[in-house]
């Protein structure tokens, strides 16, 4: 008797995937809308900025250190914003300090963090951001 195989369950030859090209093609890309939470009130949700893996120089940068950058970072992308954030027109006469898409600065330790597939996101009150920013690899950021 012949078995017929399900096509889950047969194995394919897949080609190999250079995951350090990939990873840096989407180091800052937002993630699925679908999976993040959405902010209330006055807070606003951060993608916090990635820098590159790899130095001008041509230096690759380890694991731990890239990762240690990555939490002490105090850039970060603006995802979404709560329905009550800079509608204050007393605290903010001059309208919002950011938008959708804005680069920020904030504190190195503003915010709530969570853990997300493919990194972490902040959620920030709308006083914590600092000042926007054109270009998060002009700003310095530590190991």
């Amino acid at each position: 008797m012949k078995e017929k195989l399900s096509e889950s369950t047969k194995t394919q030859n897949l080609p190999k995937v250079d995951l350090v090209l990939e990873e840096e093609a989407n180091r800052n890309k937002p993630p699925e809308a679908i999976h993040l939470p959405k902010p209330t009130g006055w807070r606003i949700l951060v993608l916090p900025f990635k820098p590159k893996r790899v130095t001008k120089g041509g230096v690759h940068i380890a694991d731990t250190a890239a990762e240690r950058q990555h939490v002490a970072t105090v850039c970060g992308l603006v995802l979404d914003m709560g329905l009550d954030c800079y509608r204050d027109k007393e605290r903010y006469p001059r309208g919002a300090w950011c938008k959708k898409g804005d680069w920020v600065m904030f504190a190195r330790y503003a915010g709530s963090r969570f853990k997300i597939e493919g990194g972490e996101i902040r959620i920030l009150n709308e006083d914590e951001i600092l000042a926007t920013i054109q270009d998060p690899e002009q700003i310095l950021h530590d190991i």
